[in-house]
């Protein structure tokens, strides 16, 4: 059986929801023959470079912008000009379809789903096709051409109401979750793991993402880091900069001028983060979809920090309204709302308990069963 899974560089959740399926779908005893392959850049690598970049920019400086753009892309001349551009696009990617002569095509990106679905409308190619979607709050850009997606795998129940109400048949739609690594479900020796930072295992641990793919928001993230820094409680902190250089610095000057050394270990770039969030008891993040599924599977409460305007604005919204998640937004007072629920053990007792309704476990192995079986 051969087996091709599509996705897109814009945000890394697309990329990393695929690498899970690669690997699930890699243990399977069954012949498959599977491939990993950015649909984008082999369609045009000038136009995925440019429009990669563009989307990174955007982000970074304009988030308004995107945030427009998102809304836009849903309906309106915007979603006909990108489902257009798509066709286009999709007559380029039948060359490589052709070679390869898929049985099944996975794809986590509206834009893999939509220039296969085009495809197979035309009578071009007959492999099955079955669309991933990354995030918690549905974009209709994901069910273009949706007649001829055979499957669609969905956070939450939510979503598969919002599907059928757009008249997709309900044997297509499975409520799996966002596909992860299994590494979030292993057993972990947690005082070994706080051994290794230097950190007390009795105490409070806040696992603090500030970096960001696209260093969003260092200001407000550097005020809510001060935050914690502040407090009285005995929390301890293991704040995590990425390759952002900047918010490094920023982390560190401001644990200095508290005198927080002994209970905040700043990292850059980490391969560890199912074994971190193992060992805390809240998370600080950015709301991107993956990102939101590895914090539930370890059962989290979330402090939102900096959505991008669009999909992670839906993805906060969401998770306050199933109370997993607090959104600081940029008017916010910090210092009250961090103090508020630090010192508030019920309240992050319920969040935690919450987090047991939407995680799914078993997301990257049931997809793959589905599929398969």
């Amino acid at each position: 059986m051969k087996i091709l899974i599509f996705y897109a560089s814009y945000g890394g959740g697309h990329l990393n929801a695929a690498k899970s399926i690669y690997e699930e779908l890699s243990k399977k005893e069954k012949e498959l023959d599977i491939e990993l392959i950015d649909c984008m850049k082999y369609v045009n690598k000038t136009i995925e470079k440019v429009t990669t970049a563009a989307y990174r920019e955007m982000a970074k400086k304009m988030p308004w912008a995107w945030g427009r753009i998102y809304s836009d892309s849903q309906k309106g001349p915007l979603a006909h000009i990108s489902s257009r551009s798509n066709k286009i696009m999709a007559i380029k990617l039948l060359k490589l379809l052709r070679e390869k002569n898929p049985d099944l095509i996975i794809s986590t990106h509206p834009f893999g789903s939509q220039m296969c679905s085009y495809l197979k409308r035309k009578g071009k190619i007959t492999a099955k096709i079955a669309t991933i979607m990354t995030d918690f709050a549905p974009h209709d850009q994901w069910l273009v051409e949706n007649e001829n997606t055979n499957y669609f795998f969905v956070a939450h129940d939510k979503m598969k109401e919002y599907l059928i109400s757009k008249n997709i048949p309900e044997e297509k739609i499975f409520v799996t979750g966002i596909p992860i690594s299994n590494r979030f479900f292993e057993k972990y020796d947690r005082h070994e793991i706080f051994k290794k930072l230097d950190l007390d295992d009795t105490k409070k641990t806040v696992l603090f993402f500030g970096g960001g793919e696209f260093g969003l928001g260092k200001t407000k993230t550097i005020e809510i880091f001060e935050s914690f820094m502040k407090l009285n409680n005995p929390i301890q902190v293991v704040a995590i900069s990425g390759k952002n250089e900047k918010m490094k610095l920023g982390f560190e000057e401001i644990m200095n001028k508290y005198e927080k050394q002994k209970t905040t270990r700043i990292l850059g770039f980490t391969n560890h983060v199912p074994e971190l969030m193992s060992i805390s008891s809240l998370v600080v993040t950015k709301p991107g979809g993956l990102t939101t599924s590895e914090s539930l599977a370890s059962h989290l409460p979330m402090l939102i920090i900096n959505p991008i305007p669009g999909q992670e604005e839906e993805n906060a919204k969401f998770l306050e309204e199933q109370e997993i998640g607090i959104w600081i937004k940029k008017t916010d007072n910090s210092d009250i709302i961090v103090e508020d629920l630090i010192s508030n053990n019920e309240k992050l007792l319920k969040m935690k308990e919450n987090t047991f309704k939407l995680a799914k476990p078993n997301s990257t192995k049931d997809i793959c069963n589905i599929l398969i079986n």
